[in-house]
């Protein structure tokens, strides 16, 4: 990646996405964030620079710079693309720790954090603005919508198909061929041994609905 990165989002992800471009030699201009009580810290040698809405950061997006959206809450990531991709005309970058294996028969969309050791198999597909955590394993052809979050730990088995939205508890085990709904959610450590319907919550082992 030649242009540096602007990091949208302070907190903990952010620092986690700010690891990762550093340990890829990818420049950070910087980070913003709402929270005002975080502008001015430094993280190293890279600094929060001010608000996500601050057009005087907004308007070097584009050729000059590129963006990541590093915000765990899905409403406020899929409001920050939208505004990114609409009115500055920018689709965020991947944040992939240098990590993790990626087959090269995968397909994966942009904006999406790949932590480290995440392992994704052949002919799988992500979507995009994904947050894939830690030692995750997403087995071959699997399936994964935008909007995902498959938390640390987490084993997406082969076949398995992950609609839009859902949230994956770290530690959670689908069993291979699952299909599971747009907007489900599935507690830590749960394993999923049959389908899942749209916002359905399963929680257990085997998961229940709850």
């Amino acid at each position: 990646m030649e242009n540096p990165v602007l990091i949208f989002g302070a907190g903990d992800l952010g620092v986690q996405a700010l690891d990762i471009f550093r340990r890829n030699n990818v420049l950070v201009y910087g980070l913003l964030d709402d929270h005002k009580e975080l502008h001015g810290k430094q993280y190293g040698e890279v600094s929060v620079l001010g608000d996500t809405d601050d057009t005087a950061f907004l308007n070097i997006l584009g050729e000059k710079c590129e963006a990541f959206v590093a915000i765990g809450e899905r409403s406020v990531r899929e409001r920050l693309v939208e505004t990114l991709t609409d009115d500055y005309k920018s689709m965020p970058v991947n944040a992939i720790h240098d990590s993790a294996v990626i087959s090269d028969m995968a397909v994966i969309g942009h904006g999406n954090l790949v932590a480290a050791r995440v392992t994704i198999g052949p002919k799988s597909q992500i979507g995009h603005h994904c947050l894939i955590q830690t030692a995750s394993v997403i087995d071959s052809s699997a399936q994964i919508g935008d909007y995902v979050t498959i938390g640390a730990g987490a084993v997406i088995n082969d076949r398995v198909k992950i609609g839009d939205g859902v949230f994956i508890g770290s530690g959670a085990i689908i069993v291979a061929g699952i299909e599971i709904g747009k907007n489900a959610r599935i507690g830590a450590g749960s394993v999923v041994v049959e389908n899942v319907a749209a916002k359905a919550t399963y929680f257990g082992n085997p998961a229940k609905k709850v």
